[in-house]
């Protein structure tokens, strides 16, 4: 069973950074591709970033392309997520995940494992 914990959220103005922190365990770190995706209250799910398991390939909402970067370091089992020129939108509860299946990586439903999430807040 993979266990995933979030951490680095925070309250931050508008145009700061926040670097966010996923911690894996049970099983094989390097096995896994990895998601971000966030949840602003009354709206969907949506994808942030995408991972590989080697960190060779990695995939970006547009809404976040050129601010946000994800990252990983197989040696210690954790999935970063860096955010610059934080914006009020970014406001939300920012979620880790591991996907095991085949199926399109930007969609919540490919993913399998969930972390129970961190919480980021925006002020303009």
């Amino acid at each position: 069973q993979v266990q995933l914990v979030e951490s680095g959220g925070g309250l931050v103005q508008a145009g700061g950074s926040l670097r966010l922190s996923c911690a894996a365990s049970g099983g094989t770190f390097s096995s896994y591709r990895m998601g971000w995706f966030r949840q602003a209250p009354g709206k969907e799910r949506e994808f942030v970033g995408y991972i590989s398991r080697n960190g060779g390939i990695t995939l970006h909402a547009d809404s976040v392309k050129g601010r946000f970067a994800i990252s990983r370091d197989n040696a210690k089992n954790t999935v970063y997520l860096q955010m610059n020129t934080l914006k009020p939108e970014d406001t939300a509860v920012y979620y880790c995940a591991v996907t095991k299946k085949s199926g399109t990586v930007t969609a919540s439903a490919s993913y399998d494992y969930w972390g129970q999430g961190t919480q980021v807040t925006v002020s303009s």
